[in-house]
Formats: structure tokens, sequence, C-alpha cells
């Protein structure tokens, strides 16, 4: 497959501070452009940026929504935190939305909340995961921890979604006589996304993922995309894994003022090899943006891949 044909669009609403009918409004003109082939939400509880008090919706609930409204889009979230849901829970969820969507649910998951120890570099006091997992109940658990709880996570959903009854005793979560019917509509379960960018998760990715996320501009620089993409290519060949096999997705948050920086990020993105391209929406979304986009920045972009 070459990078032509690898090469997919999708859009991502954050639903924080917009409503409920203007996500909808947003994936429903999606789902009829070709164009885009897959859309996304996050998985926070509380606003991570403006009012404290502003509106923001629980994510597996708004994707099952989503699916039963929807018809073609691939989808997920980007992604799912693993310190939210026990993993059995979450694999007994994300089968449900399967079989909601008719097989088009993407499982993206990432380590989710982490604190390093006082005087090792931890995370500021003003942080908002900490309030986050305290507003929820939630807890904080150190990196080393949260790797080594998401590679238990993997294993349960991979085997709840092919197996039909098992044991699992691992060193933070313990299953006995887990049953899980009815499976996916996807045969072997959803495809496994994993998103973050430290070395010991781009081990997990290398070990488990058929997509790896990293956030892009402007978050971060793209040498350090280009940078970690290489680690996870070492990764790879140290389990004797092709990189080939794992597809590099990227987050780009667009601007409605300029198409022509939106398609100037995605170019060189493309051009370091990131085929899985997610187009991430400001909130208050104009009306007709999905179509906008496709016409302004998916469209150029494909011509100019064709024209080599």
């Amino acid at each position: 497959m070459n990078h032509q044909e690898r090469l997919s669009f999708g859009l991502k609403t954050t639903p924080m501070h917009v409503d409920y009918d203007d996500i909808l409004r947003v994936w429903q003109e999606a789902d009829g452009i070709p164009e885009i082939e897959h859309a996304w939400l996050w998985d926070h509880l509380l606003p991570l940026v403006g009012p404290k008090e502003g509106k923001i919706y629980e994510g597996w609930t708004l994707l099952s929504a989503l699916a039963a409204q929807t018809s073609r889009l691939k989808l997920g979230l980007l992604v799912t935190s693993n310190r939210i849901r026990q993993p059995a829970v979450l694999g007994k969820i994300a089968t449900t939305v399967d079989v909601v969507s008719r097989g088009r649910l993407v499982m993206g998951i990432g380590v989710g909340g982490t604190h390093q120890p006082a005087g090792a570099g931890g995370i500021a006091g003003d942080n908002p995961a900490i309030a986050e997992y305290e507003a929820y109940g939630l807890t904080l658990v150190p990196p080393g921890e949260g790797i080594a709880r998401l590679d238990e996570t993997v294993r349960i959903l991979k085997r709840m979604w092919t197996e039909k009854e098992f044991d699992f005793e691992g060193r933070y979560y313990t299953l006995k006589g887990n049953r899980n019917e009815p499976k996916p509509v996807q045969p072997a379960g959803p495809p496994l996304l994993i998103g973050g960018w430290g070395d010991r998760t781009l081990r997990l990715v290398a070990e488990h993922a058929d997509i790896w996320n990293v956030p892009g501009p402007p978050h971060n620089r793209l040498d350090y995309i280009v940078e970690r993409s290489r680690v996870l290519d070492g990764q790879c060949r140290a389990i004797g894994r092709d990189p080939a096999e794992i597809q590099r997705s990227v987050q780009v948050i667009v601007s409605y003022d300029d198409d022509g920086a939106n398609r100037r990020v995605v170019r060189e993105l493309i051009g370091a090899g990131l085929t899985h391209i997610v187009l991430s929406l400001p909130r208050g979304y104009p009306q007709g943006i999905v179509r906008r986009l496709a016409d302004e920045v998916v469209n150029p972009l494909r011509a100019e891949l064709a024209a080599g």
C-alpha cells in the first residue's frame, strides 16, 4: 500500500463549551462527505480551558449516541483515559459501541492521568488533571504504573473480544470467569490506537497497536514528532515487528481563518510520514465547516500527492 492509498482524514470535536446539537450537526455533515473517513471525541470530565463551569459531555456516552446517528464514519475517542474505567467495564462499553455502529469503532486509548513523585519533575499543582481527578474521585498514579496498567488493559480488551471465557491475573487487575457477549462486529475486535509519545508508551505501541497517535502543531514541533516516530521504528525492530504495520496518526488544530496555513501544516506532516490526519475543530463550529475543509485542505493535498 503506497502513501496516497493509506492516507486518511478525519475530524475531532472536543465536547467542551459546546452544545450537543452542534456536535451532532458536524458529525452528520461529515458522515455525508466521503473525503472525511473518521471522527473523534476526547475523554475528560471537566473543561481543561475556559470557564470552569462550562459544559462538557462524557465521551463514551456521547460516542454511542453519535454512532447511532451516523452510518459511515469510523469513530472513537482520541484517546480514552485508562484511569477512568475498569478494563473489563471499558471492554464491554467498547463492544457495545462497536455493535451500535455496525463495526466502525477504533479503540483509542492512552495511559491517562499520572503524577511524578515530589522532586522528580512532577506535575504542577495547577495542572487541570489534578482538579479533574479529584472532582470525580479518581486517582493519579506514577507513570511507570500507568504504563503497566495500560498494558494489562490492552491484554484484557483483546481477550474479551476474541475468547469465550477467561480468567486474568495481573499485577493490577484480576478477572474470574469473564464472558463478553455479544462479541464486537469486527472479528478480532476494533483496531487499536494508542496515544502518547514517551519511550515506554511507544514500546506498548510497538507491541499492540494498529495506529499510533501523537498531538501535532501547535502542541508539538514537527522535528519532535519525527524523532518520536524514529523511536517507535526502533521499538518495532527490537521485537521483530515491521514498523510499516503501524499507521502514524496526528492531531492538528485547524484555523478557521487561514486554509492555506492548514494545508501547509498538514502537507509537512504527510511529508514526515504521518498518514492518519485528524483535523481538530476549535469550538464554535462554523456552518459547513466540514465541506470547507474537504474542499480547501483535503482535496487539494490529495491532488498534489496524485500529481507527484
